[in-house]
């Protein structure tokens, strides 16, 4: 009687409370571990947009000079500038072709460890 409660009672279920506790915290660090990478990846996707929103007010900025001043448009062409710190882009070059009345102005930048980005806006001055 006493080997059949043995192998049937508590100590049959020795352990498993504590296997069990281990697959909960191995989910919940799972679970954990995602959302850090989902908290980074939507950093990084908020500082590329954020960079690219900048470079896009640059450029019409300068496109904005030149509406300024139509008659000169020659004097505004640049290949490769450096853009001010203060602007904020990381690497940041702007190059204006002019070809007529239209210009190009292509801004450039590049974070540290990322990939060159550029956003490239084209107008007619009239």
């Amino acid at each position: 009687m006493s080997k059949k409660l043995h192998e049937t009672g508590w100590v049959a279920q020795r352990g498993t409370i504590l296997l069990e506790v281990l697959v909960s915290v191995l989910i919940l660090a799972l679970g954990v571990l995602s959302i850090v990478g989902l908290q980074a990846a939507a950093i990084r996707n908020t500082t590329e947009a954020k960079l690219r929103s900048d470079a896009s007010f640059i450029a019409n900025r300068t496109i904005s000079r030149m509406w300024g001043d139509p008659d000169a448009l020659a004097s505004f062409q640049e290949n490769n500038a450096d853009l001010p710190a203060a602007d904020g882009l990381p690497s940041g070059k702007r190059t204006v072709a002019v070809n007529g009345r239209r210009v190009t102005v292509t801004v450039t930048w590049q974070v540290p460890g990322g990939e060159l980005s550029n956003v490239q806006m084209v107008a007619h001055i009239n």
